[in-house]
């Protein structure tokens, strides 16, 4: 029999923080310490032949005693303590110090500390498809104690799973290195990469009550089997931008010098002594080598 999926009630697991602020610890410790005195009176009349009835009320007054003692709890700094009633979420305390609650409610602990953790390298595809290595550095914090305990079953394995699979799916959108003018790559503008990987980080996480303070790339470098070929192609264009600024450099400096002597009438050039002059200061100026000069001595 078909079932009709798309019938059936979802269940409602939308569920946000509820703030409490429970009693003061000091005055549980009164009523204890009170419920104890007056048990110990109980007692003390019962061997002073004052009747096995006393002794009765003595067992009430050290049961009350034990529950208030059972309710109090501390709560550390930057901390909380959620608090459940036979699994119903009743809400969560955030102050800091010696609290008071009722003793059947189960309190759990969830730190609000900013914590860091740095993901496992991947190997990954960039945009262009090459084989990359990357990691990222992830600092965040719980904001949400109720979202982060009952809307995944584990929030911290969940921030370390999401966010790995964020830095992925970031590498698949973005080139190693930019090879058009205006493209964004991983490595030249980390500024534009961390703020989208926080970004998505944070769209990730936002179920289980997380906010992510910062997100960004620790380790960035080409796979181990074309890092090489990856090296020599940097180096062909880094040689051909300097070749490039060389070349115009040169050409400036041929087209100033053909000014300049044109200007103040020093040599009259014609065309084919142009061609010459040009052809030997470019061999001149962008030759890697120092020139070796040759002296014209004239004819003997």
């Amino acid at each position: 029999m078909d079932v009709d999926w798309e019938s059936r009630p979802k269940p409602n697991i939308q569920m946000r923080e509820v703030l409490i602020v429970p009693a003061t610890g000091a005055a549980g410790i009164l009523y204890a310490a009170g419920a104890v005195a007056l048990a110990v009176v109980f007692v003390a009349l019962a061997f002073n032949d004052q009747g096995p009835a006393w002794l009765l009320l003595a067992v009430p007054a050290l049961a009350a005693a034990m529950a208030v003692l059972a309710g109090l709890f501390t709560v550390g700094p930057n901390e909380a303590k959620v608090f459940q009633l036979f699994g119903d979420y009743k809400g969560t305390a955030r102050e800091p110090g010696l609290r008071w609650a009722n003793p059947l409610y189960t309190k759990r602990r969830v730190s609000l500390r900013v914590r860091n953790f740095e993901s496992e390298r991947l190997k990954v595809n960039d945009l262009t498809g090459n084989p990359i290595e990357i990691a990222a550095v992830v600092v965040w914090r719980v904001f949400d104690t109720a979202e982060a305990l009952f809307h995944v079953d584990d929030y911290n394995d969940f921030v370390h799973v999401q966010s790995e699979a964020a830095l992925r799916n970031l590498a698949l959108n973005y080139p190693y290195d930019p090879h058009v003018d205006g493209e964004v790559g991983l490595r030249s503008h980390t500024a534009e990469v961390a703020e989208h990987l926080k970004t998505e980080i944070q769209e990730r996480l936002a179920q289980a009550g997380v906010d992510v303070l910062e997100a960004r790339i620790s380790h960035l470098a080409y796979a181990p089997e074309i890092a090489h070929a990856m090296l020599q192609r940097q180096q062909a264009s880094a040689v051909v931008a300097a070749r490039q600024k060389i070349v115009e450099g040169a050409v400036g400096m041929v087209e100033m010098a053909l000014e300049h002597l044109s200007a103040h009438n020093i040599v009259e050039l014609d065309n084919d002594k142009k061609a010459a002059m040009v052809a030997n200061l470019l061999v001149v100026l962008c030759s890697d080598r120092g020139a070796q000069p040759v002296v014209n001595a004239g004819k003997g």
